[in-house]
């Protein structure tokens, strides 16, 4: 079975490597400011999924400069780049700040992509409109937390909106010609390796690329509490590499994997320690697909 991943994607696409920069678009969550809940989902930390991105600056080019100054830092420069808007929600706004927002920032020649993490409770008609305008300009990527095709794991995790708003959602932004890409994550409470290829092979019948990620537990997070009190089991690592390689059999050859593992900030990480060693999640998962047949096996 051949893995269709996004680095090999995007070379073929753009003939070189692409580096996201993770920036704020200073938006928060209808699930944290009251709207449909408070707090947020049990998993997430109070940054809102944006450790790792650039604080939030009203001068989106000083941000998107100041992300490629750390890359360079890093030893890392580029010539093109996908502006990712990863904190939070990020169509949670009016409509016409939106549009400023994101015409400033597909509108710069280093730019190549514009990916938008956000929820499908916060993609109203007149924004799937203002996306379908924007990806006649460059490519638009819409990433959406789903985590579970499971409407009871859902309520427990306080996601906050049902799977069928998902579809609904997913539906048009495809229609729309907008790219969808699915998170997903393997080892929530209660969820059996059945409910994870369900969410897969769903994941996969309504999305363009799908990242996934084992589930981990942030200090100072709601998760965390129940952690603590046992009240939940984590994937060790082998169990998340045999469920991670299940799951890809039930995903379309044409589905673009973006991430197969995911990975905290060292000091708020609670649980499971493995996944502190990225580099060694991923040679695990590399040398699990040729050891396993990936072809064989019916489980649903």
């Amino acid at each position: 079975m051949r893995i269709n991943m996004l680095s090999e994607y995007l070379k073929n696409i753009y003939g070189r490597k692409v580096y996201k920069l993770s920036l704020s678009g200073g938006m928060t969550c209808p699930n944290r400011d009251g709207v449909c809940g408070e707090g947020g989902c049990i998993f997430c930390s109070e940054e809102g999924a944006g450790e790792f991105a650039e604080k939030f600056n009203s001068n989106i080019h000083l941000q998107i400069d100041n992300a490629k100054k750390h890359l360079k830092d890093r030893e890392r420069e580029f010539d093109g780049y996908i502006a990712y808007f990863q904190a939070f929600s990020n169509t949670y706004a009016d409509t016409e700040y939106l549009r400023r927002l994101y015409t400033e920032v597909i509108n710069r020649d280093d730019i190549l992509i514009l990916s938008i993490a956000t929820r499908p409770d916060c993609l109203e008609d007149d924004k799937i409109e203002l996306l379908s305008e924007l990806n006649k300009i460059k490519p638009i990527w819409i990433e959406l937390g789903l985590q579970t095709a499971s409407d009871d794991t859902a309520r427990f995790i306080r996601r906050g909106y049902p799977l069928s708003l998902y579809l609904e959602k997913t539906r048009k932004l495809r229609l729309a010609g907008v790219t969808v890409i699915t998170h997903l994550i393997l080892g929530l409470p209660n969820e059996t390796k059945i409910d994870m290829l369900k969410s897969a092979r769903l994941a996969g019948e309504n999305s363009d690329g799908i990242k996934f990620h084992m589930l981990y537990v942030q200090k100072n997070t709601e998760l965390f509490s129940f952690y603590k009190n046992n009240g939940i089991e984590l994937l060790n690592l082998d169990e998340y590499v045999d469920i991670l390689c299940d799951c890809i059999r039930y995903i379309p050859e044409s589905v673009v994997i973006h991430r197969m593992t995911g990975d905290a900030p060292k000091d708020s990480l609670g649980a499971p320690l493995w996944s502190k060693d990225k580099i060694k999640v991923l040679r695990e998962i590399h040398n699990a697909f040729y050891d396993k047949d990936l072809t064989q096996g019916e489980y649903l």
